[in-house]
Parts: C-alpha cells; sequence; structure tokens
C-alpha cells in the first residue's frame, strides 16, 4: 500500500479553516488505498476548537501531535483565553472598555516593540520552536513506515521546514502545499511589519524550500505565477500542480428555506474581509424601500465580529445585521440549510495581492448549493463565481449595483423563484474532494502536472504581479546562488514560458 506521511501544523481538533485542507485530503487518499499518518501540533490554545472533528478521521490514520516549548506563546495564550473569557461574560460596556484599555497610546506602543522583536526572534514564523520535536516525530515515524512521500501545508512555513529537513534525515521527498501566499503577499494586516532583513531571510528560507521540492501545489494559476516571479530559479514548471480548495461529498438538492424574513448568511473570519460598502447599500435600501428592508436578515457567524456589529448599530441597521461568535461545523451546517442564500466578501483593496484570494467558505457554499451573493473586487473568488455560473455578484465600490444585485435576489426569493439564481451543479463538482485528491495523487507519485503554467498570460490582469515582476526585491535569488537565466518581457527564469 502507497503511504504518506502529512505534515499540517493546523488539524482537527483544530477547528480554524486551516485544518479543513489537510482533514480532506486524509480523508479521501484513504479511499483511494493510501496509508496516511499526520504530523500536528498539541498547541498551548486552539483558534477555534471543534472536537466534532475527529470523529471524520480514519481509524487507520495515525496522528502524532507535537508541542514546541515555547514560554512566551504559554502565556500568549493563557492571556488571550482569559481575556476571551472576561469577554464572553461582561456586559457591552464592559467589553468596550477593555477592548479600549487595549487599544490605549502606551500599551500600543508596548505592543508594536513586542510584536517587532517577536518578528526578528520568530523565524521562518511563530511556530518556530515546534520545528525540532516535529522533525524528529517525521524522522520516527519515517523509520517505522517507510512512507513514499512527505507533504506539507502551509502556513505556518515551519511547516515546510520540519518536510525538508526530515527529507533530508531520510531521503524521503517532500511535496509541498500553499494555502496562502506566505512570504509574498500581504495576506492579513498586520500592525507591525517586519524589518526588511527578516523578509529577505524568509524569502531565502522559501527559495531552498521550493528547490528541493519533488512537487509544489498552489491554489490558482496567478498564484503560482506570482512565486515563480519572486522565485526565479527555484521553480520547475513541469513540477508545478494547481490544486484549489474544494468541498467534500456531493452537491445538496436545493429545498427552499421558510420564514417571513429573506436570510442571508455569512460564516468565517470577517476581520480581514471588506464589507463598509454592504453596509452603506443596506442604509440607502433602508431608506429607499423600507418594508423591503424590515424582511431583509443578513445572519454573520465567526470570528471578528464585534466591530461589524458596533457599524451596523452606527447606521442604524441593527435589525437587519446579527452577529454571533464561533460555533461547531455541524451547527454552521445547519444554518446553512435554513439560509436562502449566502453573503462572499472580498479583501481591501489595499492588501497586496487581494486579487489572489478565494476564501475556503466559498467553496462549503458551492457544496450546499444556495444562491450566492457576491461583493467582491476582481479577484480570484468573482472568477470562481461567474465559472459556476453565478450573476448575483456586485462590485466592491458600487453600493448602488450592491442594491441593484440584493432586490434581484429578494424578488426571486418573494415571487418563489430563487432556483432560477442557483450554481450550476455540474461545474461546481469541479471542485469536489475527490477531483482534488486525484490532482493531488499525481503531485505525490511526483508525476509531471497535467498542463504546464504559462507565466505571462495572467500578469496584465493582476496588478500585484505587475508590481512585483517590475520591480523584483533584490538580493533573493542570486544571493543563494540561482539560476542567472536572463529575464524577459515575457517570463521569469525556468516558469517564464
Amino acid at each position: 500500500m502507497k503511504s504518506v506521511l502529512m505534515i499540517a501544523y493546523y488539524f482537527p481538533p483544530e477547528g480554524s479553516a486551516g485544518a479543513y485542507r489537510p482533514l480532506r485530503f486524509v480523508r479521501h487518499l484513504s479511499k483511494k488505498g493510501w496509508h496516511t499518518s499526520v504530523i500536528t501540533a498539541n498547541p498551548y490554545r486552539y483558534e477555534r476548537y471543534d472536537p466534532d472533528l475527529l470523529g471524520l478521521l480514519p481509524s487507520e490514520t495515525e496522528i502524532v501531535r507535537v508541542r514546541g516549548h515555547d514560554g512566551w506563546q504559554a502565556i500568549q495564550g493563557w492571556r488571550a483565553q482569559r481575556i476571551q473569557e472576561r469577554l464572553s461574560g461582561a456586559s457591552g460596556e464592559t467589553a468596550d472598555e477593555i477592548h479600549a484599555a487595549h487599544s490605549k497610546s502606551f500599551r500600543s506602543t508596548i505592543r508594536r516593540t513586542i510584536q517587532t522583536i517577536a518578528a526578528c526572534y520568530y523565524q521562518p514564523d511563530m511556530a518556530k520552536h515546534w520545528v525540532r520535536p516535529a522533525v524528529e516525530a517525521t524522522v520516527k515515524v519515517c523509520s517505522c513506515k517507510w512512507p513514499k512521500v512527505i507533504w506539507a501545508s502551509a502556513g505556518p512555513v515551519s511547516a515546510w521546514v520540519v518536510a525538508q529537513q526530515a527529507s533530508k534525515k531520510t531521503g524521503v521527498p517532500y511535496v509541498l502545499d500553499l494555502r496562502d501566499p506566505h512570504g509574498l503577499m500581504s495576506c492579513y494586516e498586520l500592525e507591525v511589519q517586519p524589518p526588511t532583513w527578516v523578509k529577505h531571510r524568509l524569502k531565502r528560507t522559501m527559495y531552498r524550500l521550493f528547490k528541493g521540492a519533488q512537487s509544489v501545489v498552489f491554489l490558482f494559476d496567478a498564484v503560482a505565477e506570482s512565486y515563480c516571479r519572486a522565485f526565479s530559479g527555484a521553480l520547475d514548471p513541469f513540477k508545478i500542480h494547481i490544486i484549489p480548495n474544494g468541498y467534500e461529498g456531493t452537491t445538496e438538492e436545493f429545498v427552499p428555506s421558510n420564514g417571513n424574513k429573506f436570510t442571508i448568511l455569512y460564516t468565517g473570519v470577517l476581520a480581514s474581509y471588506r464589507y463598509d460598502t454592504l453596509l452603506k447599500a443596506l442604509l440607502i435600501l433602508k431608506k429607499s424601500d423600507p418594508a423591503k428592508a424590515r424582511t431583509l436578515r443578513f445572519v454573520f457567524i465567526g470570528e471578528g465580529m464585534d466591530e461589524l456589529a458596533k457599524e451596523a448599530a452606527r447606521f442604524g441597521l441593527s435589525d437587519i445585521v446579527e452577529t454571533m461568535g464561533p460555533i461547531s461545523q455541524v451547527e454552521i451546517t445547519r444554518l446553512q440549510r435554513e439560509a436562502h442564500a449566502f453573503l462572499v466578501l472580498g479583501r481591501p483593496s489595499t492588501v497586496k495581492g487581494h486579487e489572489l484570494f478565494a476564501g475556503a467558505k466559498l467553496f462549503g457554499y458551492l457544496k450546499a448549493r444556495r444562491p450566492i451573493f457576491g461583493v467582491l473586487p476582481q479577484d480570484e473568488t468573482k472568477k470562481i463565481l461567474e465559472r459556476v455560473g453565478v450573476s448575483t455578484v456586485a462590485s466592491v465600490d458600487a453600493p448602488p449595483e450592491i442594491v441593484a444585485i440584493l432586490r434581484q435576489l429578494w424578488d426571486a426569493w418573494s415571487e418563489g423563484n430563487l432556483r432560477s439564481f442557483l450554481p450550476d451543479r455540474a461545474r461546481c463538482e469541479l471542485y469536489s474532494a475527490e477531483r482534488q485528491t486525484a490532482a493531488l495523487v499525481r503531485a505525490l507519485e511526483g508525476a509531471p502536472a497535467p498542463r504546464h503554467l504559462q507565466v505571462g498570460a495572467i500578469v496584465a490582469a493582476v496588478p500585484a504581479l505587475r508590481s512585483s515582476s517590475e520591480a523584483p526585491e533584490r538580493g533573493v535569488a542570486h544571493s543563494v546562488g540561482t539560476s542567472t537565466a536572463p529575464r524577459s518581457a515575457g517570463g521569469r527564469g525556468q516558469c517564464g514560458r
């Protein structure tokens, strides 16, 4: 039997978005006859604890949990839990006082100083202390199981370091899987940006990791192209595989929900997504058509909802906008079936590379098969929605357009005609876990990608790629002995095809 050892820092009972991709692959590789073992973290604190996910694991999969001993993070984990407990039992006024104290100038200065020091010390990332024990555990499993390949999912990039170091010790090849554009794009807004030398060091580390990999998996062509340009000579186009996120199981039958309010559901993290123009559009609708607004209900579930609740109250929209903290996946599935439509948002344009994102929640929406209301920039999420036949997408910069699309959906709901806005089932099935796992098997076996990345065809449509190719950061490629192949306007090194 073929076997794979999987390095996944985030894994159940962790219920955050990063845990679902490795969980999905573990389940479906087992179905395809692969024996799976997993090296994962035993953190001081789970971001979103969801023990129900443990019941989805194949019984034969060996899970090895490793903790990197880090006193600082232990204290931070205890502190975060204590603050969360205080907030969960506090009144709204007390919660505001706690947040205000946290935001005071003196405390903010201290926090930024600590974050700068941490950015310099924790290399390649905050999971630094996990690397050594994880490598030891990986080598031990390899000596007993002798897997065909090691697969590592990032973030954190430390998971890739574990795979590379264990591969060097055991001779087992490794495959890298990238969920977020680490070391290249500003995925999340940070209060403190790390020093330039820290960024250079991370890129040199990632160059070595890319160079030694048997295969590298990216979510989208545009993401793969951006890395080819930033890490010239490290990535062989024959070894690049494009495997977007997906969903598990089959698409659900559409059964219209009851209720006297048109309910639109949003699930997942909100803090790094843009919703200001949506609130403006809801205010326009409420003023222009109050009767329709009274039958409208937006439900937001997940992390980072406090600020939205405050903004909704400030706009006088608390009767339309409801917020709720994180809940289990079982509860999310139930609420999805009760919703009439789903909401998907995009990253702010101030985030470099925002065009390259499509949140994992989108694929859960495709499986649940409800109408999808998009308030988006020109990004990968919009491309995917267009690919599956979703027409109810408004520009994030145009509140009147958002209102118009919302009216279309409301009219279809009131007339009992929401079925006309469903995503195309056959196109949605392109993102099924079965198809994604079949593509992953090719990467694990070291087979060439079914199609080669054509760098240059995407760059004109993605400003983030244009800027990175026109002004590449110096000292990354050539400082670590990379190819000195000439760089033409049509491509970059080995990937410039």
